[in-house]
């Protein structure tokens, strides 16, 4: 076993697919493909599943895949401390829900970043994408919500994929709605006061259902719905149309002209917060988005720090 061959493991886990980790490695795939197949030999297990659309871990190639990161890490920490000029690689890899303040402390983090050697990663992802990269290490963290409805259904998928939860804030459920939308002027909003609007919702794919929304009171029946899966989109409908969305009542810069938040009058309320895998060890550059995360939250005052 060497390094090499659990930098390629890493990287062919982290990018879906031999072909394209091989672009990225600059490296033939072929090197690739047998560098796996002599380490698959050597520990006696399958680590990738191949089909048509890529490769997947195994059970036994994601458990190997975290042990392989910390080898890495520790190896790439023992080159840093030791080599003359410190020109280490510095990664983060962000999984999250289509929160803004995420994507503002990620910026935060790549703009305060002085290295001449790093990668970063945002993928605003589905509630089940976010947990299976998480899993799979293809990301460091994932930004998510829970709520009453859904803890028990998440809090077994944490389980199941070896992640913990660590909250960020507590916030009462809003509702956001365009300046022009009749029920702009309300102070507050009950959901009977809803069931005549479109009510907008991301897509979350072939794990649709209700305990994994991004949005609150999912369940509640609804006659018109529109789903989508970028917040470019939510703007657009919000600015432009009578529909509705629920979330934590942060307004993003982009929301800040033409877009209201009111509170919704219901008891529920939303704790978001971020996933690790159990077996990560923070890095510095995670620990640094994690603060900025913090820093961001403390200074919205609609919000409740844990």
């Amino acid at each position: 076993m060497t390094l090499q061959q659990l930098r390629y493991l890493i990287a062919i886990a982290e990018y879906g697919s031999i072909n394209a980790a091989a672009q990225n490695l600059y490296a033939s795939q072929s090197n690739l493909s047998i560098a796996i197949k002599e380490l698959e030999q050597e520990l006696g297990i399958t680590i990738f599943m191949r089909s048509n659309r890529g490769v997947t871990l195994t059970n036994d190639g994601t458990e190997l895949l975290g042990y392989a990161r910390q080898v890495i890490e520790q190896a790439d920490m023992l080159e840093a401390r030791y080599a003359e000029n410190d020109n280490s690689h510095l990664r983060l890899a962000v999984s999250t829900q289509h929160y803004a303040f995420s994507v503002q402390a990620f910026v935060n983090v790549a703009e305060t970043c002085d290295s001449d050697n790093y990668e970063f990663i945002l993928r605003e992802s589905t509630t089940a994408e976010i947990i299976e990269d998480v899993r799979t290490f293809r990301s460091e963290v994932g930004i998510l919500f829970v709520d009453t409805f859904n803890q028990q259904v998440l809090q077994k998928a944490f389980n199941d994929a070896h992640v913990a939860f660590y909250p960020l804030f507590e916030a009462a459920v809003h509702v956001f709605v365009g300046e022009q939308h009749p029920l702009a002027g309300r102070a507050v909003l009950s959901p009977e006061d809803l069931a005549d609007w479109p009510r907008y919702s991301f897509e979350q794919g072939t794990t649709n259902s209700f305990y994994y929304a991004e949005e609150p009171l999912s369940y509640l029946p609804h006659t018109k719905n529109i789903r989508f899966s970028d917040r470019g989109t939510l703007t657009n409908l919000l600015t432009s149309h009578n529909g509705f969305t629920l979330s934590t009542g942060v307004l993003s810069s982009e929301m800040m002209s033409g877009i209201v938040s009111i509170p919704l009058d219901t008891a529920e309320r939303m704790q978001v917060g971020y996933i690790m895998h159990t077996e990560r060890k923070p890095s510095a550059l995670l620990l640094s988005y994690i603060d900025e995360l913090k820093a961001i939250i403390a200074a919205n005052p609609t919000v409740q720090a844990p």
